[in-house]
Parts: C-alpha cells; sequence; structure tokens
C-alpha cells in the first residue's frame, strides 16, 4: 500500500490500451441495441471502483505516516489529472477525490499540507535569495523587484489552490481556503518580525523588499479576487 503509483499507472494503462477496442467494437454493438451507455466511460468508471476500493482498505494504513500519506496524495491527484485530461472521465462520474473528501482523511490532508507548507514557508524565508529577485536582470520582467520569497510564496498558493480545486463540493473547497487565508497571516507575521529588524535602515536593501513583497502580494491577491 506504499506504493500506490503500481495500481494507479495500471489502471491508466488498461484504460488507454482498451480505448480502440471499445469505441471500435463494442461501441457500434451498444448504439445498434439502441443503449445510451458510453462503452470506454463504462469501463473506466468500474475501473475506478476498484481503485476506490483500494483507496478505503490503504488509507487507514497510511494515515498518520505523514511521507506516505503525502506520497499517496501526490499520486492520486496525478492519477484524477490524467483521468480527466488525457481519458475524458467525467466530473459526475465516482472519483477518488470522494474518498480524499472523507471527514479523517480530509482532516488529515488538511494538517499534512499546512505542515509541508510552513516548512517551505521557513525554507523559502531562511535562503539566501529570501529577498532578491530572480528576474533583477532582466528590466522589462522586473517592474515590480519581487523578492524571490515573495514568489515563492504566491507559487505555493497556487499549487495548493490546484491541489484541492477538483474537491467536489464546495464546503471541502472552503475548508482549503481557509488554510490558505492562515497562510498568508501567517506569512505577513513573518515579513513583520524581519522589517522590525530593519527599522533603522528603512532605505535599506531589504527593508525595501518587504515593502515590494507585499506590494505584491497585495496585487496578485487582487487579481485572485474574481476567481470563485
Amino acid at each position: 500500500c506504499n506504493k500506490p503509483e503500481w495500481y494507479l499507472t495500471q489502471v491508466l494503462m488498461w484504460i488507454g490500451n482498451h480505448a480502440k477496442f471499445l469505441d471500435d467494437k463494442i461501441q457500434p454493438i451498444l448504439d445498434k441495441a439502441g443503449s445510451s451507455v458510453n462503452a470506454g466511460l463504462e469501463f473506466s468508471r468500474a475501473l475506478v471502483m476498484l481503485i476506490l476500493e483500494k483507496l478505503a482498505a490503504d488509507i487507514p494504513c497510511l494515515l498518520y505516516d505523514d511521507t506516505l500519506f503525502c506520497h499517496l496524495v501526490d499520486e492520486v491527484l496525478l492519477f484524477e489529472r490524467e483521468l480527466y485530461t488525457v481519458h475524458g472521465y467525467l466530473s459526475s462520474l465516482p472519483s477518488c477525490m470522494h474518498i480524499l473528501s472523507e471527514e479523517s482523511c480530509f482532516q488529515r490532508w488538511l494538517t499534512v499540507e499546512k505542515k509541508f507548507a510552513l516548512q517551505k514557508m521557513d525554507s523559502m524565508l531562511s535562503s539566501e535569495a529570501a529577498w532578491v529577485s530572480q528576474y533583477r536582470d532582466i528590466t522589462d520582467i522586473d517592474e515590480m523587484k519581487v523578492p524571490d520569497c515573495a514568489e515563492t510564496f504566491m507559487t505555493l498558493l497556487l499549487v495548493i489552490t490546484d491541489r484541492y480545486k477538483n474537491l467536489p463540493t464546495a464546503s471541502r473547497k472552503l475548508q482549503f481556503l481557509g488554510l490558505q487565508k492562515e497562510l498568508v497571516d501567517d506569512f505577513r507575521i513573518r515579513l513583520t518580525q524581519v522589517m522590525k529588524e530593519e527599522t533603522r535602515a528603512s532605505l535599506g536593501f531589504r527593508y525595501c523588499a518587504i515593502l515590494n513583497a507585499v506590494n505584491y502580494i497585495a496585487a496578485v491577491l487582487a487579481d485572485w479576487a474574481d476567481n470563485v
């Protein structure tokens, strides 16, 4: 159960390998019989149901091992992405996200997501390049003089959104949004702490970089305001 990619990849291979046969040989039979069943989707749905059974058995064993649980979530999200984008699976059909949405699993996912996000924030702010723009030598890109830590932080928020956006219910998505709001506030506090150390050099490099970071984050959040 610590290698979910084995069975997830196998199912994707089965779906891909059988697609032509189902479309060319089985679908015409169903159409001729007047059935509304889509052979490819029905085949995929049946295999996904097997995945759901396997996940339901595996998740309780991995729930309190952060590394294995996080790996499982990562692999499931990759599986879901390929299932929808490559194989045309429908959101109305059973999905692995329903398993990840179950209370005990979901709360664990939130906890682990927050833990790893805070670790990422620790590393980005302790980096030697934290307050330097990675585009500093490209004038037309670097108008806002965005320090690396601010850009990395906003990328972190974007990645979290990408991970939870396909959850089946708005209430679960809102819980993830709550986590993102916590992270924004945590980052604000960290910036304030660094700023207090720089008050004697308010025109210094790092103080200006903090102001640029705040301006950039505010601008990006304003852009995201229309994203339901």
